[in-house]
């Protein structure tokens, strides 16, 4: 997960003979933020039960998450460059798993959001280092293998997420039911931390500067009185304090706009520079970035299908989803050759064939044929696979090399605010058609529905990641 930052040249790293065992705790780090967007899903329902949860507190496990782990990214990348990136991922890691005990252990519906949400921000703390600090330990001749390894253990969460849900709830270790998709992060921070502190190599970038607090604070207080609302507004009949938390959204936002300008004028480093955004083609390119991650409600929404619309365990639910992890797989390693021959539209060719796999999801759904899904599933997965990196390199080559992690972090910052916020409006689109307690022929019209609304604004992410082939 590519943060703003900057990386040092790597000295000492040629004689650093525990990079490879560093690496392996370093991909700990990278598998785990996104292993728990992922692993969630599956256990929605049962955790609903248990909890005697409303649908709009289901999303909000989800969203909240993302959320807060979209505001802290950029954040998390500063912190490791002003106070040491080992440091920093140690204590990141350990609020995460403490963070997961709190959502594992949760008597409440309300005490797991809190700790989804200190999940966010402890995984935005520890995710980045892991990046910097390849960049940092790794000669030149052994990064690209590093750097590999490191794409696909992104991809292997996305596979592993919805499977090992799905095997967790079913198995009921303990009796603990859905408490160990979180639970399970413990043993494996309790293994990581010390070979952290053992292996990890400290580093820090030569060029540092103070931490744009106040810019932080100012765009997750406006990003959150503009997601939880969203939610909570449908389920509880838009009571006025939702109503009022939308309309602080706006005035939030325009402020930390306004404090990042006067921040940038004052030769400070603001969370987003705002001189980066001043080409038109990177606003739009952005613009696609944020209507392209709104395929991420789908693993919520195909959960809840599963389950309630065809009545399958949560195992077989966590098997149904594979297709699209082995596309998500396979996807990048195509992306080179679709690359050479569409050159910038490999994104918007990988956004097409989702629309194709979301449109056919939602005629299966719909003519009750869900036997037929997994192709339509292996293309939604192989169009994010060929999609993703060629967007985000769409986003950075038009920059200046010199701000290329910033424009990476702000790629990355962009596509976590939007699943946040496509979880909110098309989940919510889903909850609305098919409430709790819904029958069969509901739930399936539901999901048909909002595959199509993902279609449309996929759809739109295609058209506005279109660029013009460069004369012969």
């Amino acid at each position: 997960m590519k943060t703003a930052l900057t990386f040092p040249t790597p000295q000492r790293a040629s004689a650093d003979t525990r990079r490879w065992w560093a690496l392996a705790v370093l991909l700990t780090g990278t598998l785990l933020p996104p292993l728990d967007f992922f692993i969630v899903n599956v256990a929605l329902p049962a955790l609903q039960a248990d909890l005697q949860a409303t649908s709009s507190v289901a999303q909000l496990v989800v969203s909240v998450y993302a959320a807060a782990y979209a505001v802290t990214l950029v954040l998390g990348g500063r912190l490791g460059d002003l106070y040491g990136r080992k440091r920093v991922f140690i204590a990141g890691m350990v609020g995460f798993g403490a963070a997961s005990a709190l959502c594992g252990l949760a008597p409440s519906a309300g005490v797991l959001v809190v700790g989804r949400f200190l999940q966010g921000i402890s995984a935005a703390i520890m995710a980045p280092q892991s990046l910097a600090s390849i960049h940092a330990i790794f000669p030149a001749r052994d990064k690209g293998r590093a750097l590999s390894l490191y794409g696909v253990t992104i991809g292997l969460a996305a596979v592993a997420g919805q499977f090992l849900g799905g095997v967790l709830v079913s198995t009921d270790l303990l009796g603990l039911g859905w408490r160990t998709v979180f639970l399970i992060n413990l043993p494996v921070i309790v293994l990581a931390v010390p070979a952290a502190i053992a292996w990890v190599r400290e580093s820090r970038s030569e060029q540092t500067a103070r931490l744009d607090v106040t810019g932080a604070l100012l765009l997750a207080t406006g990003l959150l009185t503009l997601v939880v609302p969203l939610i909570e507004g449908r389920e509880r009949g838009w009571p006025w304090w939702c109503l009022g938390a939308l309309g602080l959204s706006a005035p939030l936002l325009a402020a930390f706009w306004a404090h990042e300008k006067r921040r940038e004028r004052a030769n400070g480093m603001p969370l987003v520079l705002p001189s980066l955004l001043a080409p038109p083609g990177l606003r739009r390119s952005l613009s696609a970035t944020f209507f392209f991650y709104s395929i991420a409600p789908f693993f919520l929404v195909f959960a809840v299908y599963e389950q309630s619309g065809l009545g399958h365990d949560a195992m077989a639910t966590g098997l149904a989803v594979l297709p699209v992890g082995l596309g998500f797989l396979l996807g990048p390693l195509c992306t080179a050759s679709v690359a050479r021959r569409l050159g910038p539209n490999a994104a918007a060719f990988g956004m097409s064939l989702e629309v194709v796999g979301l449109l056919l999801s939602a005629g299966l759904a719909w003519c009750d044929a869900p036997s037929w899904l997994p192709m339509p599933l292996f293309l939604i997965g192989l169009g994010q696979g060929i999609a993703l990196p060629a967007l985000v390199r769409l986003n950075v080559d038009q920059v200046d090399a010199r701000w290329a992690g910033l424009a990476s972090g702000l790629v990355n910052a962009t596509l976590q605010i939007s699943a946040a916020l496509s979880t909110a409006v098309i989940g919510g689109l889903y909850f609305t058609l098919a409430p709790d307690g819904a029958a069969a022929v509901q739930v399936k019209a539901g999901f048909s529905i909002a595959a199509l609304a993902m279609a449309a604004s996929l759809g739109l992410a295609a058209v506005l990641a279109r660029r013009p082939r460069p004369a012969p």
